[in-house]
């Protein structure tokens, strides 16, 4: 199956789809991750990516999919995957990398879309937000995770990976946060992203109704930077 590239808008009217924040650090996405983590991104992104909780069928999708090498693995485990991204920049570094890789014949589809736009309402066995909510204001994180559970069926799964919370001693605690400010800084600059303090995702999908399964963290320099946090929707 090769992938295909749709585009969503609504009322024959263009929804956003070409607004694009990423064009001019989106090619250079993947590197900065690498950059400024090492693996620690990557590994976080596919945490939860196993065969332990993805089976082969599984529909799982991808918000905000970014150059998507979470994405490629969670298909070669046998999901059927889609991804959504509001930047063409993105998408395109993401089908540079399954050409590159020489994964095009992976069952991919991607949406070119608003988040809010795609509204295939409980059809996702999984639903993966990966460095994707924190681009947000606190209020509109919020609704875009409602939005993501809406889109997961009852008994799916939800995943978040991330910043983790600053916990620990005093020293820990400012490290971290520290750490985020500088990531934030700079997408805030050239992506017009949000700048805010790191969220607790855990508490946000527990309020949210969903059933917190499982916590993995990721370290830099034996430090707990980067989580990725596992919840259920009950049936």
């Amino acid at each position: 199956m090769t992938t295909e590239v749709v585009s969503v808008k609504e009322s024959g009217k263009d929804n956003g789809v070409s607004k694009d924040k990423y064009r001019l650090i989106g090619p250079v996405y993947d590197f900065l991750s690498a950059l400024y983590s090492g693996k620690s991104i990557h590994q976080c992104k596919i945490g939860m990516l196993n065969s332990d909780q993805v089976r082969p069928g599984d529909k799982i999708l991808f918000a905000g999919v970014g150059h998507g090498k979470d994405a490629i693995h969670a298909a070669e485990l046998g999901a059927e995957v889609t991804v959504v991204d509001l930047s063409a920049t993105m998408l395109r570094k993401f089908e540079e990398g399954l050409q590159e890789q020489n994964k095009s014949h992976l069952p991919i589809r991607q949406v070119h879309a608003d988040i809010f736009k795609f509204d295939e309402l409980e059809e996702f066995d999984m639903v993966v937000a990966n460095f994707f909510l924190n681009v947000f204001e606190e209020d509109t994180m919020t609704k875009v995770l409602e939005h993501l559970i809406a889109l997961t069926k009852k008994g799916g799964k939800v995943v978040v990976g991330d910043f983790a919370f600053p916990t620990g001693n005093l020293v820990s605690r400012l490290f971290k946060k520290t750490y985020w400010y500088l990531a934030v800084s700079l997408f805030w600059l050239f992506a017009n992203n949000a700048m805010h303090s790191i969220y607790n995702y855990p508490e946000h999908m527990k309020k949210q109704g969903l059933i917190i399964r499982d916590r993995k963290y990721f370290k830099l320099l034996n430090v707990n930077c980067y989580w990725s946090v596992l919840g259920y929707k009950s049936l």
